[in-house]
């Protein structure tokens, strides 16, 4: 392979990895929207139900403490690891242990949803986010 073609095949592999860039970012942008139109119902729905939302708290990546939030929302999983804000984002509650979140509590951005909750997270529990929503809705107040 002489030097002119080695940077066509080169040129044609930048390509081919950007395309499937490209590709799954749309897919995820995808996922995103409906996630979000999933969780803006959810919240929607709460609200109109009387199912009120609890303050928020976020776990260490330890398991060993637990921390105050500033967020309100709803809790998805019975581990509480997952929640939905009353602002319908999605968050994550799992925090790095700190010192200063144990007196000030602790910051939790908002996640992208994914359409299955627990995917690629590796510990076998994965589920559609729209049976979460609805098995959350299902339990009304009564939470465990």
């Amino acid at each position: 392979m002489d030097a002119d073609d080695r940077a066509a095949w080169e040129e044609q592999r930048r390509q081919a990895v950007a395309g499937h860039g490209a590709a799954l970012e749309a897919g995820r942008a995808a996922e995103a929207e409906q996630a979000g139109k999933l969780l803006a119902d959810f919240v929607r729905r709460a609200t109109e139900r009387g199912v009120p939302p609890v303050v928020l708290r976020a776990r260490a990546f330890d398991g060993h403490a637990t921390y105050r939030t500033r967020l309100r929302g709803w809790y998805l999983k019975a581990n509480r690891s997952v929640a939905v804000g009353e602002d319908g984002q999605y968050y994550v509650l799992s925090v790095p242990s700190s010192l200063r979140a144990h007196f000030t509590g602790a910051d939790v951005s908002p996640s992208p949803a994914r359409l299955i909750v627990g995917a690629g997270g590796g510990d076998g529990e994965t589920m559609p986010l729209e049976r979460l929503l609805q098995r959350r809705l299902d339990a009304g107040a009564v939470w465990p």
